[in-house]
This record gives C-alpha cells, structure tokens and sequence, in this order.
C-alpha cells in the first residue's frame, strides 16, 4: 500500500501556524513512509474561495519546502459529488429538511430547556411525499442531511488520541448540502478522501466528531476509510487559545526574518515528547517522525523559542545557502566572520556596512593616545599573518593594557560598537587602510 496524505486548505485566507503544522506532519509522514503527500483546494465555498489565496497557499508551501505530489481542486470535481450524492439519496443514506435556520435555532432553544442535548429532531423524516411536495410548491427547497445509523457505536483507533468511540445517536444528522445547491465540508471531503486514495488522515483535534460522522459516510459508499490522526491543537504561549495564532502565517515569519528550516524545526517537534532542536535539514525530521511521539496535551507555541531555533539554525548555514541574499560584494569571509552575532540574515547588511564603512568611530578622550599608538602600529603589522593578536599583543606590551580597557577602545574605533563578531575576523575584512583611518583620533 503507497501511504498517501493530503493538506486540504480552503483559499478563503492565508495559511496560519496552525495549518502550517498540519501541512507539515502531513508532509513528514508521506515522506517518512515513501508515500505522497498531495495538496487539495477545498474550494466548494464559492462565495468566500478567492484565486489570490490559492496562489498564496501554493507560494507558501513551496517556501516551507513542501513540495507536493498532486493537486486537485473541489471546484472541479462536483459532478462527482453529484453522482455520489444521487446514488446516497436514493439508498435512503441521504434526506431532504425543509426547516429554516430560524426554526432550527427555535428547536435548538427549546431543547436546551428542557435539559436535553440540541440534537436534529428528524422530523424531516415524518414527511410524507405530500407533504414535501406541498412545501415545494410554496417555494422552499430542502437541505440535505445525512442519515447517521444508530445500531452500533462509531469506533477507530486513532493514530494520537487511541480509541475513540461515539454514540450516533446522540449526534445530529449533519447538513451536507444547502438549500442553494452548495455543499458543505463533511461529504465532499469524504468522497475525495476515496477517490484520490487517501490512506491517512492528519488533522486538529477539533475534527474529531467531524470523523465519527465521515466514518459512517465511508461506509454507507462502501470504502474502507483512511487512518487518522488527530492531533492537539496550538495554543499560545501563555498557555490558552490564542486569537493571534490564527494570524500568524508565512507572510509574518518572513517579515521577522524567520527561516523556513526554523519553522519545520520547531513545528515538527511541537507537541512531542522530542525536543526542539535546530534541525536545518528535513532528513532527520522525517526520520524522527512518528505518530506515538505526540501527546494529547495543548501544543504550545512560544515565539520565544522560535527566534532562539531560527537564530541557531542561521549560525550552522552555509555560505552557499544564503548568498544571493546578502549584499552585493559579501563573500564567504565576510558571511563567516558575522554569522555568529546575526539573529536574521537581514543583519548581515548592518554588518557588510561596518566592514566597508564609513563607520563613526567612538572614541573617548581618555583613549586618544592608546589610538594614536593604535594606528601606527596597525600601519607597520604584516596584514597577511593575524593582523588582531598582532595587534593588540604589541599595545598590551607598550601600553600595559589588558582586558576591557585593551580590547574596548579598538573595538569601539574600529566598528562604532562595543559589541560584535570575533574581531580576528573582522580586522583582516576591514583591512589595513580603513583600520588606521578609524584608530586615528
């Protein structure tokens, strides 16, 4: 059996963390397995889908480096749906309702006050043929519902969460087609999890009666259904449900200077009893992968420790990786000198400006004399040895500096900072005439 998954956004927005991750762990289980891991559009909404958010979607994913097998799109599939629908109805898997919104938030009501669960009442299904045809002719049109069996309870062994078991009759027939024609999220999804042979099924933790229900679903068409997994949601990092995870997308990481290797580090981890490391490569994160890692806990996203993991995997990458993103003239030295001191690769820019300057010296008046002799002896040092150590052991020995009060002053001259890259590195960068121009008071 080829193990294939699916990422099944609607374009109605840009992708968020938490799809991010869903994404991801459906990427990492097909890779891990051999598999496929597929992107489908869940586009049935009409009124809200937009081609812009389907581009977006796309864009991202290439980012993240989640480079799918297939793709397909709902929008292109209804008559499908139609002919599964048709063949449902007429078993009797599928009924008309004629009730309004209005009279289901009543019935709602009532039941609520009367202690009891708001459950469908299928009083749709006491209709007679008349009846339905006399509400026809007064121009309301049904929706449909599908017809959840009652005789057995709704059982599977979920991937995360273990097993899992519901009563249907505790739950409502579920709408699966407005009055306008348009379908809703539970059959449509189905039909295409067997079309497309789907064999495993990673999702939120909020799905999870969506599945006892899609359950049934298979079997009234006849399929075996995928595995699934579901698994705990986001939370923030003060712990609760955060507004502002449904926000945080592709576009924002990137505008903090977040790195895609960061985000599959930290996403693939989260929520596993595995710690976060700073994984650049995607090989050890699939290989690591696994299902019974993950615990039934909230996941907690700290931005905290995605800046820590972003910062770590900055510092192990490759000249090679980042160059046609530094500035014009930025070589492997100078890339490998500042590394260690960047948090985003933005800031190699800030850097590349203090090695070709112009750079404002700091220069206190209680330093003038050191400098003086800084300059003339960086004037007279062989620049082709190890122009620092040189350097500062000449100043050491005719000033009687050391520490601070030695490595301070030039530094600040040199760079207009107290702080910074190993300066071994940066003075050869520098070279010998901008270095006795900024040591000269």
């Amino acid at each position: 059996m080829t193990v294939i998954t699916r990422f099944a956004p609607s374009p109605t927005g840009t992708l968020h963390v938490g799809n991010i991750r869903t994404a991801l762990h459906n990427w990492l289980w097909a890779k891990k397995t051999g598999g496929q891991f597929w992107l489908r559009i869940d586009d049935t909404d009409a009124g809200r889908s937009e081609e812009v958010f389907v581009t977006a979607i796309r864009t991202d994913l290439d980012w993240l480096g989640l480079a799918h097998d297939g793709e397909e799109r709902q929008s292109a599939r209804f008559a499908l749906y139609e002919a599964r629908f048709e063949t449902l109805r007429a078993a009797g898997h599928i009924y008309p309702a004629y009730e309004t919104a209005q009279e289901l938030d009543l019935k709602r009501k009532i039941a609520a006050g009367r202690g009891l669960p708001p459950i469908y009442d299928r009083a749709a299904l006491a209709l007679s043929d008349g009846d339905r045809a006399a509400l026809e002719a007064e121009g309301i049109r049904p929706h449909w519902r599908f017809r959840l069996e009652h005789s057995a309870p709704i059982e599977w062994d979920d991937l995360v969460r273990g097993h899992q078991r519901f009563d249907g009759a505790t739950m409502s027939d579920p709408v699966i087609r407005r009055a306008d024609g348009s379908w809703l999220y539970m059959l449509p999804s189905a039909i295409d999890d067997i079309d497309m042979g789907v064999t495993h099924v990673v999702r939120g933790e909020d799905h999870v009666s969506n599945t006892a229900l899609q359950l049934q679903m298979f079997a009234a068409m006849g399929a075996t259904p995928p595995a699934f997994a579901h698994e705990a949601l986001l939370v923030g990092s003060e712990g609760k449900l955060s507004k502002r995870l449904g926000s945080l997308g592709v576009e924002a990481f990137r505008e903090q200077g977040i790195e895609p290797q960061a985000i599959r580090a930290l996403l693939a981890r989260l929520g596993t009893s595995d710690p976060v490391e700073p994984i650049a490569e995607a090989g050890p994160l699939i290989a690591s992968f696994d299902f019974a890692r993950f615990g039934r806990a909230p996941a907690r996203f700290d931005d905290a420790e995605l800046a820590a993991v972003n910062t770590r995997i900055i510092h192990s990458l490759d000249f090679d990786q980042v160059a046609d993103r530094l500035p014009t003239g930025m070589g492997r030295a100078e890339w490998e000198a500042v590394r260690p001191n960047l948090t985003v690769i933005a800031e190699a820019a800030d850097w590349w400006g203090v090695i070709e300057g112009p750079v404002e010296s700091v220069i206190d008046d209680a330093d003038r004399d050191f400098l003086t002799e800084a300059a003339r002896v960086a004037g007279e040092l062989d620049w082709g040895a190890d122009p620092w150590h040189s350097l500062t052991a000449a100043l050491k020995a005719s000033s009687g500096r050391g520490g601070k009060a030695l490595f301070l002053p030039l530094r600040r001259a040199l760079t207009g900072r107290d702080h910074g890259p190993d300066m071994a590195a940066l003075l050869p960068l520098i070279g010998r005439a901008r270095a006795v121009e900024r040591l000269t008071p």
